[in-house]
Formats: C-alpha cells, sequence, structure tokens
C-alpha cells in the first residue's frame, strides 16, 4: 500500500458490526442462563470508555452450574498511534493519523464442579482508517477453547468434533488451521510451555483476500457461527458431567489449573493487554478470572495420578480424529 489512500473494496462497517455483535451477545446471554437453570439474575453494567465508545457486561455468580460466568459485549473506538496498530497486525503506513473501531463480544464461564471443564469464547470485529472515515484495514477474530479439570477425553473429543465440523461448513482448511493457532496461542510459556487447556480453535487478522479466498460476507458469516458454538459444542458436556459427584482432590485440582488460567490470562493475554491499552473498563477486561484458584510452591504430580493424567491431556493432539 503506498501512501493513505484506502484500500480498494474496503467499506466502513464500524457501526454495523456493533451492532451485529450485541445481537451475538444476546444470544449467547440466552444460551448461559439456559445452561445454568435460569435460578440465579444476572447482574448488567453498561460502562462508558473515555475516549470513546462503551460496553455491557453480564456477570453470574453462584450460580447453579456456574460459580461466575461473564458475556461481555464492547464498542470502543478513538485515536490509535501507528506503531500500536502494527503491533496488533494492523496494515498501516508509520506516519498515518489513525481512528479505530474495536468490537466484539467475550466470555469465560467458571462451573462450579470440578467434572465440568471451563469454557473461553470470543468474537471480534476491526476497522481502522483515517479521520475523513477512509477504511485502511479491517479484520475479524476469535475462537473458543475448552479447560477441563478432569480427565475426561470424551470432553475435548466432542469439543474439537462440533468445532471441526462448524469449520466444515465455511471452508475446510479453518479446522486445522486455527486449531494448530490455538494449541500453540494459549500455551504457558513460562511454565515450560505448558498449555492451558485442551484447546479448540484461534484466528485472528482474518483478512478478504486471505488464504481461504472468502469475502466479506462469508467471513463474517463464519465468525457469528463460532460466535454461536456452545450449545453445540460445549452444551452437551455440561448436561453429562453437572451432576457428577466429586471429592477434595478434585476441587484441589481445579484451582491448581484455574491459577495457572489466572497466569496466561494475565501475562500473555492478547485481549487482556488491549484492553488495559485502550483503557477499557477494568472489571470488564479482568472478568474473565475466576472467583478462586490456589498456588502452591512446586506441587508434585503423582505418576499414575489422575493429575498425572489430565496434564498428559493437556498435550495437543487429534481430537476430532480420534
Amino acid at each position: 500500500m503506498t501512501g493513505l489512500a484506502g484500500v480498494p473494496g474496503l467499506a466502513p462497517f464500524g457501526d454495523a458490526a456493533a451492532a451485529w455483535m450485541r445481537r451475538v451477545h444476546d444470544d449467547i446471554t440466552t444460551t448461559l442462563v439456559d445452561l445454568d437453570g435460569g435460578s440465579v439474575p444476572l447482574r448488567e453494567d453498561a460502562w462508558d470508555r473515555p475516549g470513546g465508545g462503551g460496553g455491557v457486561a453480564r456477570v453470574l455468580v453462584e450460580g447453579d452450574v456456574f460459580e461466575k460466568a461473564g458475556v461481555n459485549w464492547s464498542c470502543v473506538h478513538g485515536a490509535m498511534p501507528a506503531s500500536h496498530a502494527q503491533r496488533i497486525g494492523a496494515r498501516v503506513p508509520a506516519s498515518a493519523e489513525l481512528r479505530f473501531t474495536a468490537t466484539g463480544v467475550s466470555l469465560v464461564w467458571h462451573p462450579r464442579s470440578p467434572r465440568v471443564p471451563t469454557v473461553h469464547l470470543n468474537v471480534r470485529f476491526f476497522e481502522i482508517g483515517l479521520e475523513d472515515g477512509t477504511v485502511l484495514d479491517q479484520w475479524f477474530g476469535g475462537g473458543t477453547d475448552l479447560t477441563p479439570f478432569h480427565p475426561h477425553p470424551d470432553d475435548p473429543r466432542h469439543f474439537h468434533r462440533a468445532l471441526r465440523d462448524l469449520c466444515a461448513a465455511h471452508h475446510p482448511q479453518f479446522y486445522p488451521r486455527f486449531k494448530l493457532w490455538c494449541d500453540e496461542y494459549f500455551v504457558n510459556v513460562h511454565r515450560n510451555n505448558e498449555r492451558r487447556g485442551a484447546g479448540g480453535i484461534f484466528f485472528d487478522n482474518l483478512r478478504v483476500g486471505d488464504p481461504s479466498g472468502l469475502d466479506f460476507a462469508a467471513l463474517r458469516a463464519f465468525t457469528d457461527a463460532v460466535g454461536h458454538a456452545l450449545p453445540a459444542a460445549y452444551g452437551p458436556i455440561v448436561a453429562r458431567r453437572r451432576d457428577e459427584p466429586y471429592d477434595d482432590a478434585d476441587r484441589r485440582r481445579q484451582l491448581l489449573r484455574r491459577g495457572r488460567y489466572v497466569e496466561f490470562n494475565l501475562v500473555h493475554d492478547r485481549g487482556t493487554v488491549f484492553g488495559l491499552q485502550t483503557n477499557a473498563r477494568i472489571e470488564s477486561v479482568l472478568m474473565s478470572l475466576p472467583p478462586l484458584a490456589r498456588w502452591e510452591y512446586d506441587p508434585v504430580v503423582a505418576p499414575g495420578s489422575a493429575d498425572a493424567e489430565l496434564q498428559a491431556m493437556l498435550e495437543p493432539r487429534d481430537w476430532a480424529d480420534e
């Protein structure tokens, strides 16, 4: 790209994207209420961002199934230095005075029972351009991943098969490509490359002209499908695990794994870093953290234990083909 001309074919979509994401937010909220049972009301907080935009946080605390579960919608906009835009993957000139719009939905649901995995999902749309409204770049991102606390291989197997089928309906290369990206992204590098969970799919900077060859409408349809993935990918797991008995050892393992979840989100997660850098509402940025977690000094994993089985299960594998 030369100069500051807009990219041919890129039409402004920020306002329409914000409304679309609000609909996704409402649909996901319905899924959360249905899975939890509907007896505990959600708290809803609307917030404004200094500099432009805002959002809505919906949080369930001490539910029947979920100890803490949040679903956030946001649309933030304003000025952005070109250096910052380039760090998040934007294709923009270094000298440009830029405006951005970022809208999306994110959720993290922490179940009460250690037999039910935690789930995370995020879908988003970015648009970057000039003060006069000229669009220089825009892209989609998102994904979903599963963090089990008990070595039930049937759970990640079901989750991955559902995601494989979802992706296959949009492009044959999306699942293998985005599964690998997820396996390589949700890693606690500082813990000797320990995986946060059993993976899923992750994608970012997905543009028209991407190797998939899909147009804008097709990429939006895929992102929307990811935003609606949980009833099929996660709902059956909750249904079969929610009433299983568990003991203190199961709860300890869950709290230790939650500690590793916290470490990833605070040290490595792009969404957390972006929220802090753009002055987003801190309660919404840190909504992903569990209500309780545990850190022990140099915990020992006994060979043959459920802890050892879980640790082995978190290593990447071809879940969908097992």
